[in-house]
């Protein structure tokens, strides 16, 4: 009999079974990454369902899921299993994360309502006023020169803190501290400008009086 017969008469196991909680924990735990692919694949569906309840946008759903992960392997060695299963603990982080970007996106639109205001003098009603103040400001801000525009950029999307761009970028403090400081004056000016286009157009749009002969 050959040797391929003598194999192929042998027959198959079953298949492994996945990994359990406790083991992915003390893999996770050990710094294992294959481990650690393991708890993404188990439980990364479950972290963006909860993100995108919550947050209601499936990109900064993607964000906190990423950040998720990254955070429970950095933070791998404050995990106890003692205090509960590995789930609950990334379900734990998951919940921090999201406020986290609920509070970032309050911070952000505060600073839009804070440049709207200094540039037109007063707040505008919610719903096409503001829809149309988010849109002037994206627009400001792709005119700005690159320095200004990356700071500005960092502060408002990502949340990072001047101390910590002049970190990330390896600017010194003052000079991102003068890029923000003219960054937000241009965007004024640009906004101010973009209201008044906008404002101006809707007096070309209305129908002209015809002047009757008395």
């Amino acid at each position: 009999m050959s040797t391929k017969a003598r194999h192929s008469d042998v027959p198959a196991g079953p298949p492994a079974s996945p990994p359990d909680e406790e083991e992915l924990a003390r893999g996770l735990c050990a710094s294992d990454e294959i481990a650690f692919a393991a708890v993404y694949r188990r439980w990364g569906s479950l972290v963006h369902t909860l993100a995108s309840r919550s947050l209601g946008d499936p990109h900064e759903a993607e964000d906190v899921t990423q950040q998720v992960f990254i955070g429970a392997w950095r933070g791998r060695a404050g995990y106890r299993p003692e205090r509960g299963p590995l789930g609950g603990w990334l379900v734990g982080i998951t919940r921090r994360k999201i406020v986290d970007a609920l509070a970032a996106r309050t911070r952000r639109l505060a600073l839009v309502e804070s440049v709207a205001y200094d540039a037109y003098g007063h707040r505008h009603d919610a719903g096409v006023d503001e829809v149309l103040d988010r849109v002037l400001l994206v627009d400001a801000l792709s005119r700005l020169p690159r320095n200004q525009r990356e700071v500005l950029c960092m502060a408002f999307y990502e949340d990072l803190t001047q101390v910590q761009i002049a970190e990330r970028t390896g600017t010194p403090l003052g000079t991102v501290k003068s890029h923000t400081r003219r960054g937000l004056h241009r965007l004024r000016e640009g906004m101010e400008q973009g209201r008044a286009d906008e404002q101006a157009a809707a007096l070309e749009e209305k129908p002209q009086r015809t002047a009757h002969p008395s």
